[in-house]
Protein backbone atom coordinates (compact mmCIF):
# COMPACT_ATOMS: atom_id res chain seq x y z
CA UNK A 1 0.00 0.00 0.00
CA UNK A 2 1.63 3.79 -1.30
CA UNK A 3 0.64 6.48 0.80
CA UNK A 4 0.99 10.25 0.05
CA UNK A 5 0.39 12.97 2.33
CA UNK A 6 -1.03 16.00 0.48
CA UNK A 7 -0.37 19.56 2.67
CA UNK A 8 -0.62 22.91 2.00
CA UNK A 9 -2.40 26.08 3.86
CA UNK A 10 -6.12 26.40 3.65
CA UNK A 11 -8.00 27.98 0.31
CA UNK A 12 -4.05 26.34 -1.49
CA UNK A 13 -6.38 24.24 -4.08
CA UNK A 14 -5.73 20.77 -2.14
CA UNK A 15 -9.03 18.84 -2.98
CA UNK A 16 -8.67 20.10 -6.79
CA UNK A 17 -5.79 18.92 -6.76
CA UNK A 18 -6.41 15.51 -5.35
CA UNK A 19 -9.30 14.99 -7.71
CA UNK A 20 -7.33 15.20 -10.65
CA UNK A 21 -4.49 13.27 -8.89
CA UNK A 22 -6.59 10.54 -8.13
CA UNK A 23 -8.13 10.04 -11.30
CA UNK A 24 -4.36 9.86 -12.68
CA UNK A 25 -3.37 6.63 -10.50
CA UNK A 26 -7.36 5.06 -11.42
CA UNK A 27 -6.52 5.48 -15.04
CA UNK A 28 -3.09 5.09 -15.40
CA UNK A 29 -2.41 1.47 -12.77
CA UNK A 30 -3.07 -2.02 -13.75
CA UNK A 31 -3.72 -2.70 -9.83
CA UNK A 32 -6.29 -5.91 -9.58
CA UNK A 33 -7.18 -4.55 -6.13
CA UNK A 34 -10.80 -3.24 -5.89
CA UNK A 35 -10.14 0.01 -4.06
CA UNK A 36 -7.26 1.50 -6.01
CA UNK A 37 -7.44 4.63 -4.31
CA UNK A 38 -8.84 5.55 -0.72
CA UNK A 39 -9.17 9.34 0.36
CA UNK A 40 -8.80 9.97 3.88
CA UNK A 41 -9.49 13.97 4.93
CA UNK A 42 -8.91 15.25 7.91
CA UNK A 43 -12.01 17.58 8.29
CA UNK A 44 -12.59 20.22 10.64
CA UNK A 45 -16.10 19.99 11.57
CA UNK A 46 -19.27 17.62 11.66
CA UNK A 47 -19.87 16.88 8.34
CA UNK A 48 -17.77 16.71 5.07
CA UNK A 49 -18.18 19.06 2.54
CA UNK A 50 -15.46 18.47 0.05
CA UNK A 51 -16.18 14.57 0.45
CA UNK A 52 -19.55 14.78 -1.21
CA UNK A 53 -17.57 15.94 -4.12
CA UNK A 54 -15.15 13.51 -4.37
CA UNK A 55 -17.50 10.31 -3.52
CA UNK A 56 -19.93 12.17 -6.39
CA UNK A 57 -16.64 11.27 -8.64
CA UNK A 58 -16.75 7.50 -7.66
CA UNK A 59 -13.66 7.26 -5.21
CA UNK A 60 -13.87 5.81 -2.41
CA UNK A 61 -13.07 8.60 1.19
CA UNK A 62 -12.95 8.01 5.04
CA UNK A 63 -13.64 11.04 6.85
CA UNK A 64 -11.37 12.23 10.20
CA UNK A 65 -13.51 13.94 12.15
CA UNK A 66 -12.83 13.61 15.85
CA UNK A 67 -8.77 12.99 15.48
CA UNK A 68 -6.83 15.77 14.06
CA UNK A 69 -3.45 14.98 12.07
CA UNK A 70 -2.04 18.80 12.19
CA UNK A 71 0.98 17.95 13.99
CA UNK A 72 1.37 15.08 16.08
CA UNK A 73 -0.29 11.00 16.43
CA UNK A 74 -4.29 11.29 16.07
CA UNK A 75 -4.93 7.98 17.41
CA UNK A 76 -8.22 7.79 15.06
CA UNK A 77 -5.47 8.23 11.65
CA UNK A 78 -3.60 5.39 12.61
CA UNK A 79 -6.21 2.95 13.39
CA UNK A 80 -7.90 4.07 10.27
CA UNK A 81 -5.01 3.57 8.14
CA UNK A 82 -4.32 0.19 9.78
CA UNK A 83 -8.19 -1.05 9.22
CA UNK A 84 -7.89 0.27 5.69
CA UNK A 85 -4.55 -1.68 4.92
CA UNK A 86 -6.17 -5.02 6.28
CA UNK A 87 -10.03 -4.95 4.96
CA UNK A 88 -9.54 -2.89 1.98
CA UNK A 89 -6.14 -2.80 0.26
CA UNK A 90 -5.94 -0.03 -1.55
CA UNK A 91 -3.49 0.53 -3.93
CA UNK A 92 -3.06 3.89 -2.99
CA UNK A 93 -4.12 6.31 0.01
CA UNK A 94 -4.31 9.80 -0.06
CA UNK A 95 -4.61 11.76 3.30
CA UNK A 96 -5.85 15.31 2.74
CA UNK A 97 -4.88 17.16 5.53
CA UNK A 98 -6.07 20.49 7.17
CA UNK A 99 -4.75 23.20 6.11
CA UNK A 100 -2.74 23.74 9.51
CA UNK A 101 -0.80 20.43 9.29
CA UNK A 102 2.82 19.47 9.43
CA UNK A 103 2.88 16.69 7.04
CA UNK A 104 6.67 15.76 8.13
CA UNK A 105 4.97 14.53 11.28
CA UNK A 106 2.60 12.68 10.20
CA UNK A 107 4.89 11.27 7.83
CA UNK A 108 7.00 10.36 11.07
CA UNK A 109 4.18 8.99 12.58
CA UNK A 110 2.96 6.44 9.85
CA UNK A 111 6.71 5.24 9.86
CA UNK A 112 6.84 4.74 13.78
CA UNK A 113 4.01 3.17 14.39
CA UNK A 114 2.52 1.41 10.97
CA UNK A 115 6.35 1.15 9.07
CA UNK A 116 5.04 2.82 5.83
CA UNK A 117 6.54 4.71 3.81
CA UNK A 118 5.10 7.56 2.26
CA UNK A 119 5.26 10.53 0.18
CA UNK A 120 4.60 14.46 0.86
CA UNK A 121 3.07 17.08 -1.81
CA UNK A 122 2.54 20.06 -0.50
CA UNK A 123 0.14 22.76 -2.57
CA UNK A 124 1.20 26.73 -2.17
CA UNK A 125 -1.07 29.55 -2.99
CA UNK A 126 0.50 31.66 -5.66
CA UNK A 127 -1.56 34.27 -5.52
CA UNK A 128 -0.98 35.17 -1.56
CA UNK A 129 2.03 33.25 -0.89
CA UNK A 130 3.39 37.00 -0.40
CA UNK A 131 0.72 37.84 1.49
CA UNK A 132 1.16 35.00 4.04
CA UNK A 133 4.90 34.76 3.70
CA UNK A 134 5.68 37.24 6.83
CA UNK A 135 2.83 36.05 9.23
CA UNK A 136 2.80 32.26 8.51
CA UNK A 137 5.88 31.49 8.10
CA UNK A 138 6.52 29.15 10.52
CA UNK A 139 3.73 27.18 9.40
CA UNK A 140 4.34 27.51 5.56
CA UNK A 141 8.16 26.48 6.07
CA UNK A 142 7.39 23.75 8.12
CA UNK A 143 4.96 22.35 5.77
CA UNK A 144 7.43 22.77 2.69
CA UNK A 145 10.44 21.42 4.96
CA UNK A 146 10.97 17.68 4.27
CA UNK A 147 8.42 17.21 1.34
CA UNK A 148 9.29 14.99 -1.57
CA UNK A 149 7.08 17.80 -3.77
CA UNK A 150 5.95 21.31 -3.88
CA UNK A 151 2.95 22.78 -6.22
CA UNK A 152 2.58 25.94 -6.86
CA UNK A 153 -0.77 26.17 -8.05
CA UNK A 154 -2.94 29.37 -9.07
CA UNK A 155 -0.31 30.22 -11.73
CA UNK A 156 -2.62 31.27 -14.04
CA UNK A 157 -3.41 34.16 -11.68
CA UNK A 158 0.64 34.92 -11.13
CA UNK A 159 2.72 36.69 -13.12
CA UNK A 160 7.01 35.40 -13.78
CA UNK A 161 8.50 37.75 -11.10
CA UNK A 162 5.97 36.71 -8.73
CA UNK A 163 6.39 32.61 -9.84
CA UNK A 164 10.01 33.03 -9.57
CA UNK A 165 10.44 34.80 -6.32
CA UNK A 166 7.99 31.92 -4.60
CA UNK A 167 10.13 29.04 -6.22
CA UNK A 168 13.35 30.74 -4.45
CA UNK A 169 11.11 31.06 -1.07
CA UNK A 170 10.80 27.39 -1.13
CA UNK A 171 14.35 26.54 -2.33
CA UNK A 172 15.36 28.69 0.99
CA UNK A 173 13.02 26.54 3.24
CA UNK A 174 14.46 23.77 1.50
CA UNK A 175 16.14 22.57 -1.56
CA UNK A 176 15.17 18.80 -2.24
CA UNK A 177 11.43 19.01 -3.05
CA UNK A 178 10.72 18.75 -6.73
CA UNK A 179 8.58 22.51 -8.03
CA UNK A 180 6.01 21.99 -9.94
CA UNK A 181 3.62 25.08 -11.43
CA UNK A 182 0.43 23.95 -11.84
CA UNK A 183 -3.99 25.52 -12.42
CA UNK A 184 -5.63 23.06 -10.58
CA UNK A 185 -8.43 24.74 -11.90
CA UNK A 186 -7.52 24.61 -15.62
CA UNK A 187 -6.09 21.38 -15.12
CA UNK A 188 -2.67 19.46 -14.14
CA UNK A 189 -0.43 17.35 -16.85
CA UNK A 190 -0.22 13.91 -16.16
CA UNK A 191 3.37 14.67 -16.77
CA UNK A 192 3.48 16.41 -13.26
CA UNK A 193 1.19 13.18 -11.36
CA UNK A 194 3.85 10.98 -12.85
CA UNK A 195 6.70 12.71 -11.45
CA UNK A 196 4.81 13.03 -7.55
CA UNK A 197 3.65 9.46 -7.01
CA UNK A 198 6.66 8.09 -9.25
CA UNK A 199 5.52 6.25 -12.18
Amino acid sequence: MKVLILGGFLGSGKTTALYSMAHYIVDHTESDSPTRVMILENEVGKSGIDDKFLKSSGLQVENLFSGCACCSLSGELIGTIEQIRKTCEPEWVILETTGIAYPKKIQENLKQYLGLETRITVLVDAVRWNRLLIPMNALLSGQIIGSDSVLINKTDLADEETLRKIEADIRNFDDQPSIFRISAIQGIDDAVWKEVLGF
